[in-house]
């Protein structure tokens, strides 16, 4: 977060990776840890086993 802060301050002065790149990891971080939320959900929860 605090990169992201501080890279918005270089964004228009041509050094937009100082942002993208924090941001790229930040969005990818929570998408894997919602995916692991969906599949321990899937995992351990026995109202969704149909046999």
């Amino acid at each position: 977060g605090a990169l992201i802060s501080i890279g918005f301050n270089y964004i228009f002065s041509g050094a937009w990776w100082i942002t993208a790149f924090p941001g790229i990891v930040l969005v990818t971080l929570v998408l894997v840890i919602n995916l692991l939320g969906y599949w321990l959900r899937d995992v351990f929860n026995p109202k969704l086993y149909k046999g």
